[in-house]
């Protein structure tokens, strides 16, 4: 089923990318890539995005696992309906991204994030991973997908 390799396959290689980070990198250590527009660092969050939670780590951990399990419910309620390729879309890259950070917030007890982007303002010290943009993105399609 080529859903359930996307989704296994966002979280094996972000599995492996967050692993290199935190064998490589240092925690405030930065390295800037593309021109100097994106850079490459180790940040732990320790709460959801932004750090929001972040003194309430065990909460952030409980929503996160029921989130993740409500979108599989979703999901696998979608898998029978005909069409919705972009709703199923957006909920495969949802799930990917979902599981790599619950994976993180249940095991590490942080996320890994690693990722930022060098522009003026308040962005540039917003620190992502693959699967937050796989969140986002996968978030606009299943609002679209299911809008339709």
């Amino acid at each position: 089923m080529k859903y359930l390799a996307v989704i296994l396959g966002i979280f094996g290689a972000e599995w492996k990318l967050k692993n290199h980070i935190e064998e490589t990198k240092e925690e405030g250590q930065a390295e800037k890539k593309c021109g100097g527009f994106l850079v490459i660092g180790k940040h732990h969050n320790r709460g959801a995005f932004l750090n929001f939670g972040e003194s309430r780590q065990k909460w952030v951990a409980a929503v996160s696992v029921l989130f993740a399990a409500a979108l599989t419910v979703l999901f696998v309620l979608t898998l029978g309906m005909r069409g919705r390729g972009l709703l199923k879309w957006g909920l495969t890259l949802l799930l990917g991204g979902a599981y790599s950070n619950t994976y993180d917030r249940l095991v590490r007890k942080y996320v890994v994030d690693y990722v930022s982007f060098h522009v003026p303002g308040g962005l540039g010290k917003v620190v992502f991973n693959i699967g937050d943009f796989c969140i986002m993105i996968g978030a606009l399609l299943s609002v679209i997908g299911y809008s339709k």
